[in-house]
């Protein structure tokens, strides 16, 4: 257990982000050795309906998919089924010969992109911009919105096609940033197991952990459950957010031709807890084994190179951190703004749903939210700070 005055504050500090109109209602949990130490929900899950927040309620995932599709990854490395400096062609062709933009310009690039440039997000995709890069990335996101709920919807491994035609940011492997590499990892998933990708999560990770609230959509059955996403008002409030993002049907209510490896997971807290604990145990949980130890430590581990680091420290937030298979990875708590232990991982999304692992600490935070364009929320570190100022 938590102390009990650690508890009481976690408790009025959710509380308190709640009534200031910061969020309408969150999960959150702390597991320490894969037992947990505290739970706690509060607020609503519905603002509109008054549906409050509750253990089993389920939240898109956004970004927090992409350390699940980086272990798919490693899983197929593991099993010799793929090197990582393979290059991004041998499985999507149309990243054969890329380009990269100079001087206003199109310039073939030294090399291409491979699978460990997408692991880590040196690969030169973007999610958008005013470079030739960006704009590609945007009018492909714009089309295939345009085309989800249409007769004919992109699929994952359209979409990563024709995300290789366009132009780079910059030559593979000379700089770090954030992008589209995971749902390119997706479609590489998808192509080197012969089975969707969303097939090879559901047989691969989500039934031997007994994830079974963890899917890129919802069947009719489990619908109810799923939060409401929010998104600040021009009065200081919350109101309701309803529209599609990067592809994602925010509806989550049917089978997508376009399974975002990057984006597109909706899970539960305690369907999170077990591919976080998974993962602390360095690849097992229960009976099941996903990934032996000395791969889940690669996983965990900080990938960037002096020059990539120094476009990672870009990201003001995560000062004190570095960067690697699609995490963020805590390499110096003194210059980090949170508290927090060396070598500690984890990522968030896009509608706040974060989680950190800290295994010096054995310590797992788990924060569940849905607000529009959030990432990290000043709450969500002040709570995590209140945990680990506790240990």
């Amino acid at each position: 257990m938590l102390p009990s005055d650690t508890i009481e504050s976690l408790k009025k500090t959710l509380r308190s982000s709640i009534e200031r109109h910061e969020i309408a209602g969150a999960n959150l949990m702390v597991l320490q050795r894969g037992q947990e130490l505290f739970y706690h929900e509060d607020g609503l899950a519905d603002l509109e309906s008054g549906r409050p927040m509750t253990r089993d309620t389920i939240f898109r995932l956004y970004s927090m998919t992409k350390p699940i599709t980086a272990a798919a990854v490693m899983m197929l490395t593991e099993r010799g089924v793929i090197d990582l400096f393979d290059p991004v062609s041998r499985y999507i062709p149309g990243f054969r010969n890329p380009m990269i933009e100079q001087g206003g310009q199109l310039a073939a690039a030294v090399r291409e992109p491979d699978l460990r440039d997408l692991l880590n997000m040196t690969s030169g995709l973007v999610y958008g911009g005013e470079d030739a890069a960006g704009r590609h990335a945007e009018a492909l996101f714009r089309e295939l919105g345009s085309r989800l709920h249409g007769e004919q919807p992109m699929d994952t491994l359209e979409f990563a096609e024709r995300m290789g035609q366009g132009p780079l940011a910059f030559e593979p492997g000379s700089n770090w940033m954030y992008g589209t590499s995971a749902d390119i990892l997706g479609a590489v998933v998808e192509v080197a197991s012969g089975m969707r990708f969303g097939e090879f999560l559901r047989r691969e990770i989500f039934e031997p952990l007994g994830m079974a609230d963890t899917g890129f959509w919802l069947p009719e059955g489990k619908r109810e459950r799923l939060a409401k996403t929010v998104q600040q008002d021009e009065k200081g409030g919350l109101k309701p957010y309803e529209d599609d993002h990067l592809g994602i049907i925010h509806r989550m209510d049917r089978e997508p031709a376009f399974e975002s490896g990057g984006a597109g997971l909706c899970s539960t807290i305690d369907d999170a807890a077990k591919f976080t604990t998974m993962l602390m145990n360095e690849g097992s949980l229960g009976s099941a084994r996903l990934l032996k130890p000395r791969t889940v430590r690669q996983l965990t581990s900080a990938a960037l190179n002096d020059r990539q680091q120094t476009s990672f420290e870009g990201w003001h937030s995560l000062a004190g951190h570095s960067y690697g298979s699609q995490m963020r990875i805590m390499t110096d708590p003194g210059q980090a703004g949170l508290l927090g232990s060396k070598g500690e991982y984890g990522w968030d999304g896009w509608l706040s749903a974060y989680f950190a692992n800290s295994p010096l600490d054995k310590l797992t935070f788990l924060f569940m939210v849905q607000k529009r364009d959030a990432g990290t929320l000043p709450v969500t570190r002040k709570l995590r700070n209140l945990v680990f100022a506790a240990l």
